[in-house]
């Protein structure tokens, strides 16, 4: 007879208990939500177009597709957020974070640089009551980047004395003078959104072509450009010191773009240029301007060496965007993504039928 002394006695393991049907929901929303704040953080997020800052390039009523990708997803200033909400939660004016914790911003690598032309949201920089990654999205062109020198004559804008390409769809202002009264239909058809009723016509935000077509209208009398004249400085307009410069969105700079490393010189002239950035998007603890001169750590500062680079964006819309030419430059660190894809498009004009734009669906930006 064989005996095997060192066999055990088989262990009955009990059956693993089921999930409960409200416990295996929990689960797979708190997946999805991770998984979609992961996704939404590091490769692709959604966006709308509420404004017609960039039309005709992008509509009112786009829906966007941003990589962040391209220029490197950054890591949150303000971790103790609702997660998939950007400053309030769904449907509420409450806030969806605390800025209790506040943490240095990095960015990890990206596959390109951000480069003159490209359509890029970000962080609006003059926001200041929320956290920099958490001020309102702001779509424009990127017009000039880190290092350049920009400047507009007669609304041609030059980068380093070189005349840049404007975009396709580039728009302006003009007023349309007619004793008819025009209907929204006739905008409408052709294509032309921003229409302000005024005294003798009408004041609209179309493009050259367009503009010469409705002239050629026997019931308008002429289609006369509104743009500014050189010389004539405009309050409004960055850096807002019209004694001084005698800037305005037609004819602007030239204006030196702060670029990582590049020094300049801080004086009475260009302080103003310079000052905002200093004080706000360097996060120099000890920074102030007193008397028209420029303090750091309670010494006068003669030259400055920026940190970080900057870019200056503007609307396709020029005659109605609120871009740089405004409020001025946009730090690296506000920099969130390029926009490179309509994935939908509706038309809040169009009539039920033809409330989605059909052509515009899966559109490549550029």
């Amino acid at each position: 007879m064989n005996v095997k002394f060192w066999e055990k006695k088989p262990v009955t393991k009990e059956p693993k208990k089921k999930k409960s049907f409200a416990r295996e929901w929990g689960d797979a929303i708190l997946f999805a939500v991770i998984a979609a704040s992961l996704i939404r953080w590091a490769t692709f997020e959604a966006y709308t177009i509420p404004t017609p800052s960039m039309e005709k390039s992008l509509l009112v009523g786009d829906f966007l597709f941003v990589s962040k990708l391209h220029y490197g997803p950054r890591t949150p200033i303000t971790p103790l957020q609702v997660p998939l909400t950007h400053q309030t939660i769904w449907g509420t004016n409450i806030p969806s974070y605390s800025d209790a914790i506040q943490l240095k911003s990095y960015r990890l690598p990206g596959f390109s640089e951000v480069q003159r032309g490209d359509v890029v949201v970000f962080n609006y920089p003059p926001e200041e009551e929320h956290p920099a990654d958490l001020r309102t999205n702001y779509i424009k062109r990127c017009i000039g980047i880190a290092g350049d020198t920009i400047s507009i004559r007669d609304m041609q804008v030059y980068i380093d004395g070189k005349a840049m390409d404007n975009p396709e769809q580039m728009q302006h202002k003009y007023f349309l003078s007619t004793d008819n009264i025009l209907n929204e239909k006739f905008f409408l058809d052709r294509d032309i959104t921003d229409v302000t009723r005024w005294q003798g016509g009408y004041i609209i935000d179309t493009s050259e072509e367009k503009a010469k077509e409705l002239s050629g209208l026997g019931f308008v009398k002429e289609t006369m450009l509104l743009k500014d004249i050189p010389g004539k400085g405009d309050p409004e307009v960055f850096p807002h010191v019209p004694s001084k410069y005698d800037w305005n969105k037609d004819n602007f700079g030239p204006l030196y773009i702060p670029e990582e490393g590049a020094t300049v010189a801080i004086n009475e002239n260009t302080l103003p240029l310079y000052e905002r950035v200093i004080l706000k998007y360097e996060h120099n603890d000890n920074a102030e301007v007193r008397e028209g001169k420029l303090y750091i750590d309670g010494k006068e500062v003669t030259s400055y060496t920026f940190k970080q680079d900057y870019y200056f964006m503007m609307g396709d819309n020029r005659h109605n965007s609120l871009d740089s030419r405004y409020w001025g430059f946009v730090p690296a660190d506000h920099i969130v993504g390029k926009a490179v894809m309509i994935w939908m498009s509706t038309d809040p004009n169009g009539s039920f039928l033809n409330r989605i734009r059909w052509s515009r669906i899966f559109d490549i930006i550029d």
